[in-house]
């Protein structure tokens, strides 16, 4: 089995976290440490539930889960500030990179994803990725996150592609939704990368 463009694909569009870049443990790790320091616990199972949505939203069931007084603000940006400085933990997705980067500058591409652009931009620079896309959507670019389309379809009109010709790239249960809403070609990339909690459970 083959991580492959579709036939009938005239772009690409990929998730970021989870899809490109190997980045699940290091948030994990992040909530983790931000929980330790508010003297609660974090469910790992949140992020498996949750990926593709924006942090603000896990802050926002962090804070109802845990009976937090914290404003949901001020937890993204306690999370974030712990992401920032394990930056280089992160690790890319070879299969998707690969094909990624063999389809530079022969289709059009663009990263749709749920984190914020700052986010964003740390990471695929940190996986020195971040110059061959044409575009990148984030979550501060659309008001409603997977599993709404919108991310995608403005990936799509910026790359001025119908949606039935976008092929996406998707590791997240809320981004397959959002693709399928879309009307674009989906690709499930789980099987062609390594699912940290599977490895955990192994061990």
């Amino acid at each position: 089995m083959k991580l492959e463009i579709h036939p009938k694909a005239k772009a690409l569009i990929f998730d970021l976290d989870g899809t490109l870049s190997d980045s699940l443990p290091v948030h994990i790790a992040s909530w983790h440490a931000v929980c330790e320091k508010l003297n609660c616990t974090f469910d790992e199972r949140i992020l498996v539930e949750m990926t593709g949505a924006p942090t603000i939203s896990f802050a926002e069931r962090i804070k109802r889960e845990q009976n937090l007084e914290i404003d949901p603000e001020e937890l993204v940006e306690l999370k974030q500030k712990e992401f920032r400085q394990n930056i280089s933990r992160i690790k890319p997705h070879d299969a998707v990179i690969e094909l990624m980067k063999n389809a530079h500058g022969k289709i059009p591409m663009a990263v749709g994803t749920g984190a914020s652009r700052k986010s964003a931009m740390l990471q695929m620079k940190e996986l020195e990725i971040d110059h061959l896309f044409d575009f990148i959507v984030t979550a501060d670019d659309v008001d409603r996150h997977k599993p709404e389309p919108d991310t995608f379809l403005k990936c799509a009109d910026l790359m001025n592609i119908k949606p039935e010709f976008c092929q996406v790239f998707e590791d997240g249960e809320l981004g397959m939704q959002a693709a399928e809403t879309a009307g674009m070609l989906l690709t499930d990339v789980r099987p062609f990368v390594t699912d940290p909690f599977a490895e955990s459970e192994k061990r």
